[in-house]
């Protein structure tokens, strides 16, 4: 079937199998290595991304659901300009490592932060509770999002 929908702020159509997942779509079909494919069970967040407003895990959406709607990734946060604030404060903080759990621990801060102006601690590790990162501890990563 034909797949259309936004994807990072551009229209897109694409071919896809009915038993294809969002995430199998992203990176095999349209090339978008960004989110990670770690457990395809929705336990790591590695392959979290914004669908219709809410972040998913990209390995449990069927592609097939997607039709009309809206999905950034992480291609999609940074801009022309440059970094996104997200991903500028992780990266001055040094809260990147190996890099797997970054795009999704980027696409959960973007979500938050576009949902709270003024996020606390608690709100932000809330909001990465559902992001494995097993190289950072996490301090970097909460040091660089509590500075914004």
């Amino acid at each position: 079937m034909i797949v259309t929908f936004d994807l990072n702020g551009e229209s897109v159509s694409t071919r896809v199998v009915l038993a294809t997942s969002l995430l199998s779509m992203l990176r095999d079909e349209l090339g978008l290595p960004g989110s990670k494919n770690a457990c395809e069970e929705g336990e790591c967040g590695s392959c979290s991304v914004i669908l219709d407003g809410e972040l998913v895990c990209s390995c449990l959406v069927m592609a097939a659901d997607v039709e009309g709607s809206v999905v950034t990734t992480v291609e999609g946060v940074a801009d022309e300009a440059g970094l996104h604030p997200v991903q500028q404060a992780i990266l001055d903080a040094g809260g990147v490592q190996c890099g797997f759990c970054t795009p999704g621990i980027v696409v959960a801060a973007k979500d938050l932060f576009d949902r709270v102006d003024s996020p606390t601690a608690d709100d932000i590790k809330e909001a990465l509770a559902g992001n494995i990162c097993r190289c950072t501890g996490y301090g970097a990563i909460l040091r660089g999002l509590e500075s914004l």
